[in-house]
């Protein structure tokens, strides 16, 4: 009889590393997102705002020198929405006025987030299908949580608009009614 041992051992040492090597980074997640040590994560809760019933939330998670940005919704209007950061975390208005203009350090002209100018709070549109759900990812290095004033995200709002931002009409890109909000806090 043959001595398969030496099989069985390769069998194993190929399993194992074909497992590391699946092995990816956690996902974020739209519920219970998982508590930083270091202090690198925000969250923003999105609800309804101007009657909409859209639900989300936002993370946004310290990689390296650069910060991951992840918006997902449900319960929204299918077609595609305007995404900023406002200039206060303040969702308490009905209408999500109270989260005051786009997040605007550098007084920057409105457009398109990587093709200057642009404000640090021109986050893009997101894609939400028929079924009203919907994401949105961006990764930058212009945004801190917890830095300097000019860069850092804490205390600012996510706001979903009712309409596409058409990276032109100033200062807002004519995204319409704010339709839903969150403030971005540091996850306790």
């Amino acid at each position: 009889m043959r001595d398969f041992r030496g099989f069985a051992v390769a069998a194993i040492v190929l399993s194992v590393a074909a497992g590391a090597a699946e092995k990816r980074p956690e996902p974020i997640r739209f519920s219970a997102p998982k508590k930083s040590a270091s202090g690198s994560r925000a969250v923003a809760v999105l609800e309804g705002r101007s009657g909409s019933s859209m639900k989300g939330e936002a993370v946004i998670v310290k990689n390296g020198l650069r910060y991951a940005f992840r918006l997902v919704v449900e319960n929204a209007p299918p077609g595609t929405h305007g995404v900023h950061l406002h200039e206060r975390g303040d969702c308490s208005a009905p209408d999500a006025l109270s989260a005051g203009p786009h997040w605007n350090p550098t007084g920057e002209a409105h457009g398109r987030w990587g093709s200057p100018p642009f404000h640090r709070g021109d986050v893009g549109n997101i894609e939400v299908g028929p079924d009203g759900k919907g994401s949105l990812t961006l990764a930058t290095d212009l945004w801190t949580i917890g830095g300097d004033s000019k860069t850092d995200v804490l205390n600012r709002a996510v706001v979903v608009h009712e309409a596409a931002d058409d990276f032109v009409t100033q200062p807002t890109g004519n995204a319409g009614a704010r339709i839903a909000c969150g403030a971005i806090r540091l996850e306790e």
